[in-house]
């Protein structure tokens, strides 16, 4: 085994390690771990998270279901749009997109750029979601789950697309519409946001990749159940230190990581 993928592999469990210690975030690694430790390609590397963000937010969100945080009906009313969008994106759009997408000159924005610079801003908003301080916010016991309807049909489609092109969540994307547009308790919507996330990863990926590209199924299900491993030891170890901290530390960690890709593909290879 290589030095490189000795270091993937550590990246496995560290993206399990942080879900396990703070709850989050760690999926949000898995495209840079594929795409520099192991050299994968831009298609297969977001294909590849899409499953192991989906697995991962699936036990996330069944924790959180036996705790009586998710909210079953917004899942459905919210994730039936997303999943749309993630499906459509990855059965349709990746495989249409080519290699070269604009040539300005000698300058080449090729596809790769364009999904990795995607990613790589939309892990600033991730980044300073991890970053800023939960404030307290008091919700009536009376307060009704009102669905705002076409805004939630726009915002589902616009986080699936983008989903499904970037292989991430987008949990700080679908945490303020659950709030915002479905009025949920924010407890509640970080749960069901995970079911979600993993509903229309998985959907996204067996409907879109799976039917579109050949999968190294050893090799996903081994980075898979690393990570597996990684959550089961984050969350024994949650019990005896300060998530909140290490939270924090992982915000300014995965904005580090943003710079790190933007220079990569735009500076190194641009």
């Amino acid at each position: 085994m290589e030095l490189l993928e000795i270091f993937g592999y550590g990246g496995a469990l560290l993206i399990g390690l942080s879900l396990g210690i703070i709850g989050g975030g760690g999926s949000i690694l898995a495209v840079p771990v594929l795409a520099y430790l192991f050299l994968i390609d831009e298609k297969a590397a977001t294909a590849y998270s899409l499953f192991i963000v989906g697995v991962s937010s699936l036990v996330g969100g069944l924790k959180q279901h036996f705790k009586g945080y998710v909210d079953w009906r917004t899942a459905i009313v919210f994730g039936i749009p997303a999943i749309t969008g993630v499906a459509l994106v990855r059965y349709f759009v990746i495989p249409a997109l080519p290699e070269i997408l604009v040539t300005i000159g000698s300058f080449q924005f090729t596809r790769r750029m364009g999904m990795f610079g995607l990613f790589a801003v939309l892990m600033i908003p991730a980044a300073f979601s991890m970053l800023k301080q939960k404030k307290k916010v008091l919700t009536p016991k009376s307060s009704e789950v009102k669905y705002n309807y076409p805004l939630i049909l726009l915002e589902g489609l616009l986080v699936g697309a983008v989903t499904g092109l970037i292989g991430a969540g987008g949990g700080f994307l679908i945490i303020p519409a659950l709030v915002i547009l479905a009025n949920v308790e924010m407890k509640v919507a970080i749960g069901t946001s995970l079911i979600i996330i993993a509903i229309k990863s998985l959907i996204g990926f067996f409907l879109g990749d799976a039917l579109t590209m050949t999968i190294d199924w050893t090799f996903l299900l081994r980075f898979t159940g690393i990570s597996f491993i990684g959550i089961f030891i984050g969350s024994y170890i949650s019990n005896f230190i300060d998530g909140s901290k290490l939270k924090k530390a992982f915000g300014y960690f995965i904005f580090v990581m943003a710079i790190f890709i933007f220079y990569m593909e735009f500076i190194v290879k641009g």
